[in-house]
């Protein structure tokens, strides 16, 4: 299911937020991080419809994202 353009902004603008809060960082750094994420994809193309998980869980999943790619390092 593709959700509504507006509300994936919405969801993005707050999964951004709680991702800085989490990881301790900045709106911008959060903002850099999120836009360059798989799951930025996931969400804006309607995969697995995770713009209806809630944005705490959105944001632990990209600090899982973030650690994996760490490790890859």
């Amino acid at each position: 299911m593709i959700a509504n353009r507006t509300l994936i902004g919405h969801k993005c603008d707050n999964v951004i937020k709680a991702y800085a809060e989490l990881a301790g960082i900045s709106i911008r750094e959060a903002f850099d991080v999120f836009y360059k994420s798989n799951l930025y994809i996931e969400i804006t193309c309607g995969i697995s419809d995770m713009h209806c998980r809630s944005d705490g869980y959105l944001a632990e999943e990209l600090q899982l994202e973030v650690n994996r790619a760490k490790n890859r390092l």
